[in-house]
């Protein structure tokens, strides 16, 4: 998300432009976004969920997140693995998420990547925060960072899909990984704050 511009809303705090215009943009803008997690369901949560967001606004992902987190299992990795083709069916039939087979089945497949993963890694977190980077460099608004570049191209390789450079920088804005909240947002320091306590796995 861009956050290269601010907007004061009715409480008189400016904060980043995208999420002024509605209630829930603005608790999800306050309270996660740019927080670093280190939570590796949070975390594959996440990524499932900029993936589902391909072509659609974050809006619609988030007001469809109580849902995805039922059909999903939580995003617990170990059992999102383990569905098959009669959860597939029953994905496609639940209202509640973005019906699209292939981003249901990338879910899938992105679990057993994961596991994978965790396997060799440790951790989810462990891998993913190796990519965070360094909070001096500076890019310009709305740039990706190459770091993102890096990661989406590594997550390819090791066999996940719906990860592209947009998808996987948006995950890492979200995830704390970079803090993207415009200079003077009211948020910007608090994410600073907790970005310097942070423990990286």
């Amino acid at each position: 998300m861009s956050a290269s511009t601010l907007i004061a809303r009715v409480d008189g705090k400016r904060r980043c432009s995208w999420c002024v215009g509605q209630d829930d943009y603005v608790d999800y803008h306050d309270d996660e976004w740019g927080f670093p997690v280190a939570d590796d369901r949070r975390l594959f949560e996440k990524l499932c969920l900029e993936g589902f967001q391909s072509g659609l606004s974050w809006l619609t992902i988030l007001r469809k997140r109580e849902a995805f987190r039922r059909a999903f299992a939580g995003f617990d990795v170990e059992k999102v693995a383990r569905f098959g083709s009669r959860q597939v069916a029953r994905l496609l039939g639940d209202a509640g998420i973005v019906r699209h087979r292939g981003k249901i089945e990338s879910t899938i497949g992105n679990a057993r990547r994961a596991a994978a993963l965790m396997d060799e890694r440790g951790s989810l977190a462990a891998y993913v925060w190796t990519y965070e980077p360094d909070p001096k460099s500076r890019r310009l608004p709305g740039a990706i960072a190459a770091e993102a570049v890096a990661l989406a191209k590594d997550l390819k390789k090791r066999g996940f899909t719906f990860v592209g450079p947009t998808t996987v920088y948006a995950f890492m804005q979200a995830m704390g990984l970079v803090n993207d909240h415009a200079e003077g947002c009211v948020v910007r320091p608090r994410a600073a704050r907790a970005r310097r306590a942070f423990v990286k796995p």
